[in-house]
């Protein structure tokens, strides 16, 4: 059994909890054993930056060097913003000696550099390359969908790598092999409002609108994403949307690994698509 390092982060434990509960399915359909970081603490995802550049640099170099200590070579970190803090960590440290010894510093751990850190898209593309494909005996019938990566799955230098930071195509050969049928839209990587959804509510729900909108022109029947906040901004304020006068909306919001489970079989309420705002359980319909 192939075993891959795993960083939840903060959201999977919490409001992200369905992406946590169909990536664990998912993995084990592939029969790949997901190995939880020891120990982790929150990588800092979305605050540290604008408030310490030092600190939003030591958190996620703690769990690197956590990771490497347990021997972890590969590390996934479903979520968007986790992969990008931890993904853009490792960069940053491999162009700057004097920032890896103020990290260690400060944490007083050493991080050689050995731990690659894997997003949700990467992770599907393992899956499917080692032996998925053949399981996804389930295929959704054509289900359209606007696969939607926001600002954290298609950009970042050395963070996103292998196709076009504004014409991303990195969930397509997942989506398809899931039976989906891919909708040409405008808005894939547009922000959805991302961490302000408390602190400016009236920006999300404009930004949020405008995502829904043109994938409910494009004739989408769900949006995919890898980002549990992404997740939240579009499914959950959906309600607001509409009570704004906007909208109205009414389309579910499916995690990449959703999409694959249902594919492969796996009961929706593991997946945790019976725990979503709006309902996601009419995708289900569409399994074989």
């Amino acid at each position: 059994m192939t075993t891959i390092g795993y960083y939840p982060g903060c959201s999977l434990h919490g409001t992200g909890r369905e992406l946590d509960m169909s990536i664990k399915a998912l993995a084990e359909v592939a029969g790949v054993e997901l190995k939880e970081i020891e120990d982790w603490n929150c990588c800092g995802a979305s605050a540290a930056h604008n408030l310490n550049h030092d600190l939003a640099v030591a958190l996620p170099y703690r769990n690197l060097a956590l990771a490497e200590e347990q021997g972890l070579s590969e590390i996934l970190a479903p979520c968007a913003a986790c992969f990008s803090r931890m993904k853009g960590t490792t960069v940053r440290l491999a162009r700057s000696a004097e920032l890896v010894e103020k990290m260690r510093g400060i944490t007083e751990r050493e991080f050689k550099g050995t731990v690659r850190i894997l997003s949700i898209i990467e992770f599907a593309g393992r899956l499917l390359d080692e032996g998925l494909a053949e399981k996804l005996t389930s295929p959704l019938d054509g289900l359209k969908v606007a696969p939607y990566y926001g600002c954290l799955l298609a950009r970042g230098e050395e963070i996103v790598e292998g196709y076009d930071a504004e014409q991303p195509n990195g969930m397509d050969a997942a989506l398809r092999a899931a039976g989906c049928e891919i909708v040409p839209w405008n808005f894939a990587v547009e922000c959805c409002g991302g961490g302000f959804s408390m602190s400016m509510t009236d920006a999300v729900v404009d930004l949020s609108n405008a995502i829904l909108t043109d994938a409910e022109q494009a004739g989408a029947e769900a949006i995919v994403t890898g980002c549990p906040m992404c997740h939240s901004n579009l499914d959950m304020r959906q309600r607001t949307i509409n009570e704004a006068g906007l909208g109205p909306h009414d389309l579910p919001i499916v995690y990449l690994s959703e999409i694959l489970g249902l594919a492969a079989g796996i009961e929706p309420e593991r997946l945790g698509l019976d725990r979503h705002f709006v309902d996601a359980m009419r995708v289900v319909e569409r399994s074989a």
